[in-house]
């Protein structure tokens, strides 16, 4: 049986190589939040998302053809949320 060993950086530009992809998570599709989902993790109701969302200071939700339904992006909203005491 053998056994895999860590490969040690030989040089400053080795070390700062960002970690290989992983192939499983960069094909997972992005989560979508429906509108009662993303009203459960924001502090404000429907009114204020409109009026934010109109203002461009909250990200819009996708489209979805043939649907009157509203989904954002989890990764949108997760983004908003880090840039909030910037």
């Amino acid at each position: 049986m053998t056994t895999l060993q860590e490969s040690k950086p030989t040089n400053k530009s080795e070390a700062n190589k960002a970690p290989p992809v992983d192939d499983a998570n960069a094909a997972r599709p992005r989560r979508m939040l429906s509108e009662k989902q993303l009203l459960a993790i924001v502090p404000f109701g429907r009114s204020t998302l409109w009026r934010m969302e109109e203002a461009g200071k909250f990200p819009k939700p996708a489209p979805i053809d043939g649907t009157n339904r509203r989904y954002w992006f989890e990764d949108q909203i997760v983004a908003w949320q880090n840039g909030l005491g910037k």
